[in-house]
């Protein structure tokens, strides 16, 4: 199809030299909005990145909160609640997360309250039955090294040590208490 030529219409704002940084701004958030929510500091980067001047980038992303199109409380509960659900992650590595994304603090903890303790076991016992290998349950050295490799995956996926560890326990079938000593745990 090389013959052919495309229909030429007027450039998009930031590819025009000529366009205003308003038109050039509003153009930009609203493709990444397209794209998907957006927190407003992941706006500003965007913004920053492309050189619009920062007095054009703040007036815009205030009247874009003004009227609904960007809030970080918002985005923080829907990447909560996302996050939590699709990839098992347990408050730490949200929290984490959440705070590359610019939001902290009282925003970041709202969200994070609305992560249940229920919940985040919920989805990380889904996680262990998903990542749970076959291994010989009569060799103890077997079990213990899938108990440390499974506590190893809750804990970078960020469940709390405690919970990381007793949940594979239980996963592995241990019904009673297990001592860390016992699973071939060795102070460094």
């Amino acid at each position: 199809m090389a013959g052919r030529s495309r229909p030429q219409g007027p450039p998009p704002p930031e590819q025009d030299p000529d366009a205003d940084p308003e038109s050039v701004a509003r153009a930009i958030l609203l493709r990444q909005l397209t794209m998907g929510p957006r927190s407003r500091h992941q706006l500003e980067q965007k913004l920053r990145d492309r050189k619009v001047p920062e007095d054009v980038s703040a007036a815009l992303l205030a009247r874009f909160e003004d009227v609904g199109l960007v809030d970080d409380a918002e985005f923080a509960r829907m990447w909560v609640r996302s996050r939590g659900e699709t990839r098992s992650l347990g408050r730490a590595a949200l929290r984490r997360e959440l705070g590359e994304k610019g939001i902290k603090g009282e925003t970041a903890e709202e969200a994070l309250d609305e992560l249940t303790p229920e919940a985040e076991e919920h989805s990380a016992r889904r996680l262990l039955a998903r990542r749970m290998r076959p291994f010989d349950r009569a060799d103890p050295a077997a079990r213990d090294k899938e108990l440390r490799r499974l506590v190893g995956m809750l804990a970078r996926k960020g469940h709390a040590p405690g919970t990381a560890f007793r949940l594979a326990a239980e996963a592995l079938g241990d019904t009673g208490q297990v001592d860390d000593g016992e699973v071939g745990f060795e102070p460094n």
